[in-house]
């Protein structure tokens, strides 16, 4: 699949803006399954510092510090992508039951088990505890393979809760989010990381997009008119890791692309920073993805 992603974020701030300092998350990865053809950024006004760079966690970064004076910040990233199906290949991937994957990566003994573990434990987004154990457990019951296990969550979690925009905000706690039964993509995703968590299973966070019109005879998936969030849960060394969409009750393929990923939101949020000044603010963002004849 050849896509074209277009995203667009405006402030528009009620009072000048005299500083403004922003690290934004809006360059795709170049994966095993994904390559970046193209991007380009543009800010409006214009920085008068601007870097690019890695996170702690590989994803690419922009840095940029704004210093005239403004009343309205414009930043629009536009990118040109490959993206291979990979449905079908992690679906036939190795089984591990999942109690080994889960001791293997509390005493990690190699590179890849020393990543995966770093993704095991609570972050400023996703809590543990013993509830949300509980609803994970139903899944994985004893000897289970843990992606078929992880995937039989990901159908719960779809069965069980509505997409609803209006329920919760960025800073809506996951207790609220699995009492209420209802959320966004963001919570649906840092629910399910933290029932994995809760097992002892290593779950990332993983930010991108989706197709917003599917080519004929695919169904338009839910949350393509924003930037998307899905789960990676890893299946062992033999597997790796596997990404899940609980929003759309789907292994992640071709439709979906991979800006970065983190413990949570928090981690790959697409922009994020401070000002000096501004007062109240209007926020307007638009993403638009399109196939591109190959």
């Amino acid at each position: 699949m050849r896509l074209n992603v277009i995203h667009e974020t405006h402030y528009s701030y009620s009072s000048q803006v005299v500083l403004s300092q922003q690290l934004l998350h809006l360059t795709p990865r170049a994966l095993p399954w994904q390559a970046c053809d193209a991007h380009h950024l543009s800010v409006e006004p214009e920085p008068g510092e601007f870097g690019e760079g890695t996170d702690f966690f590989g994803n690419r970064v922009a840095r940029l510090l704004i210093a005239a004076p403004h009343e309205e910040l414009l930043v629009r990233a536009e990118s040109t992508l490959s993206v291979a199906p990979r449905e079908q290949q992690a679906l036939a991937l190795p089984q591990t039951a999942w109690e080994t994957v889960r001791d293997r990566v509390r005493a990690p003994d190699g590179a890849a088990l020393v990543e995966a573990a770093g993704f095991l434990y609570e972050s400023p987004h996703v809590e543990t505890w013993r509830e949300l154990a509980g609803y994970g457990a139903q899944s994985f019951t004893r000897g289970r393979g843990t992606l078929e296990a992880a995937f039989d969550l990901t159908r719960r979690i779809y069965a069980d809760f509505k997409f609803d925009k209006t329920a919760t905000s960025v800073s809506t706690p996951l207790r609220e989010v699995l009492k209420r039964r209802r959320g966004v993509c963001q919570d649906f995703a840092h629910l399910m990381i933290g029932s994995l968590r809760s097992l002892g299973l290593p779950a990332r966070y993983v930010s991108g997009y989706l197709l917003t019109e599917p080519p004929p005879g695919r169904p338009r998936l839910v949350g393509a008119d924003a930037s998307h969030a899905w789960v990676a849960v890893y299946c062992g060394e033999a597997a790796g890791w596997v990404d899940l969409d609980p929003t759309n009750n789907c292994v992640v393929d071709d439709e979906h692309v991979t800006l970065g990923w983190g413990r949570d939101f928090g981690d790959v949020t697409p922009m994020h920073g401070v000002i000096l000044g501004g007062g109240e603010h209007e926020l307007a963002v638009h993403v638009t993805v399109t196939p591109l004849e190959s």
